[in-house]
Order: C-alpha cells, then sequence, then structure tokens
C-alpha cells in the first residue's frame, strides 16, 4: 500500500487528525478543497493520484440535525457526501473506506449491536448516517467502519468533563446510555490493519474493547484518573438529562458494538480504560 497514494476527507476532524499522524504523506484535505456533497466537485477533483478513500467526514451536531438547517447539512454530508464517493470509487475502481456510527440503530437490543443487525435510526442524524451505509454497502471495494463514542484531538466527553473537574464542578450525567469510548488511536489502527491485511471488504464493527459501562461511570473513572475524587457524579436517566432541553434529539441507550468479527480477522481491540488512562496523563501534561 502507497501511502503517497491514500486520501483523507475530513483531515481537521478529529479522526482526520489522527489519520495524518498514521500516513504524514498522505493527501489531506477539507471541505473548502472538496466538497463531497456537490458531484461538479466530486468529479473535477484529480483521482488519478489516488487508491484509497477515507472519509473522515460527517456532520456530528445530534441535536443540531434536527433543526431545519441542520437537517439538510446532515444530509448533505452524512447521505449525499458517502453517496457520490461511493458513485466516484465504484467508476474508477477506487477502495472506499467511510465511517459509520451506532445510532444507525435504535439502541433497544440487550445484546452487542452486529454488522447485519438491521437499520432502526432515532433520530434525523441516525438517518442520514443510514443512508450513507446504504449508499456504500452497494459498491464493490469498500470497508464501512461502525463505531461510537470517538474520543480523538478535538471537542469531546473526555475533555468536557476534565474541564468540569477543573473548575470542581459534580455533574449529573446519564446512567442509562451503555456504550465503549473509541480513541481516535484505535480506529486507525484497525484501519490501518484492514488495509495492511487486505481484509474481505464489507463492515467492520470498530471501537476499543472492554467492560461496556455509562457515561456517569465513564466520568467517575474520568475524575479519579485525574485526582479529583472529591467531586461527585450524580446519575440521571436520558429522559431527565434531556427533559428541559428543547429539540433535543433521541438517543440510543445501547452504543455496545458486537466486535466479534473484526476479532475474526485476528485483530486485537485494546481496552478502552488503558487508553482513557493514557489519553488523560497526556491532557494533564499540557496544563
Amino acid at each position: 500500500m502507497n501511502e503517497n497514494r491514500i486520501l483523507i476527507i475530513g483531515s481537521n476532524g478529529q479522526l482526520g487528525k489522527e489519520l495524518q499522524k498514521k500516513y504524514p504523506k498522505a493527501i489531506a484535505i477539507d471541505y473548502e478543497t472538496l466538497d463531497i456533497s456537490n458531484e461538479v466537485s466530486i468529479n473535477n477533483f484529480n483521482w488519478k493520484e489516488v487508491d484509497v478513500i477515507i472519509n473522515a467526514a460527517a456532520y456530528t451536531n445530534v441535536d443540531g440535525a434536527e433543526t431545519q438547517d441542520g437537517r439538510i447539512i446532515a444530509w448533505k454530508v452524512n447521505a449525499v457526501g458517502p453517496a457520490l464517493l461511493s458513485k466516484i470509487a465504484n467508476k474508477l475502481n477506487k477502495t472506499l473506506i467511510h465511517i459509520s456510527s451506532d445510532y444507525v440503530f435504535d439502541g433497544s437490543s440487550k445484546d452487542g449491536h452486529s454488522e447485519n443487525e438491521p437499520f432502526s435510526p432515532l433520530s434525523v442524524y441516525g438517518q442520514s448516517k443510514t443512508a450513507g451505509d446504504i449508499a456504500v454497502g452497494l459498491i464493490e471495494k469498500y470497508y464501512l467502519i461502525r463505531t461510537s463514542w470517538v474520543i480523538g484531538d478535538g471537542k469531546n466527553f473526555v475533555r468536557t468533563m476534565l474541564d468540569l473537574a477543573n473548575r470542581g464542578i459534580s455533574p449529573s450525567v446519564v446512567s442509562d446510555q451503555v456504550g465503549r469510548l473509541t480513541f481516535t488511536s484505535e480506529l486507525v489502527r484497525a484501519i490501518d490493519y484492514l488495509l495492511q491485511n487486505k481484509c474481505s471488504y464489507g463492515v467492520y464493527n470498530v471501537t476499543n474493547d472492554g467492560e461496556p459501562a455509562s457515561w456517569a461511570d465513564i466520568t467517575r473513572k474520568i475524575f479519579k484518573l485525574a485526582g479529583k475524587n472529591e467531586l461527585k457524579v450524580s446519575d440521571v436517566s436520558t429522559e431527565q438529562y434531556y427533559k428541559d432541553k428543547i429539540g433535543a434529539a433521541p438517543r440510543p441507550l445501547n452504543s455496545v458494538m458486537d466486535l466479534n468479527k473484526i476479532h475474526s480477522t485476528g485483530f486485537k481491540s485494546k481496552d478502552w480504560y488503558n487508553d482513557l488512562s493514557q489519553y488523560i496523563e497526556k491532557e494533564l501534561e499540557k496544563k
């Protein structure tokens, strides 16, 4: 695999930044260079230098997608964009790697979500991601990566909780949504593994491994690792947390992804708590 012939779309996002660390010689672009929701922009791009397209671009403002303007952007970026990328990738025989979400499911399953579970999105965001999944799944050479609770270099849950901790705030945190954190380093490691080992094309769940936990329990671990044991975390249900928030999108309560398929390739997922410990250690060093 020639690193110079990898295209990273959405280079300024959390995953895009991590991908650039792994593939410093790759072609890294953002919206200003290529509007993936515009067919003219897609057709005018120089694809001759590209073998592998990694689409790390997404509109991830779940509540924003419920608004009139946000709904349009979500569908353009999360559905139209992947559809146009799929079309050009298939036409030019490129490999497309697309990042999807646990939000394509309603979270009602008591087990981990499998790759072949029927779609059941609750929100506009989830619906737009589902449409993107369908488009990508129609082409020949693709890896569709479903993930959840992503943490990397950017605005994310861990940094938000660390900020509260630094300000001495004891928060109320949702306790009935359960899943595993996914660090961008783990996502990139899995993507590279699939490419390097020429694994079978298709859908793969990729998150960190380890015991699933609620956002509230994860917050307690964050505070402990940050040396803020004096702070208390109050459990609150999703319904209670969002009852006064106008326009809040419905959330899946179970975001646990079944990792058996990617493990069957020989890939070994890292425990989310170990990666969380390293992540917080690095964040504290910045202070």
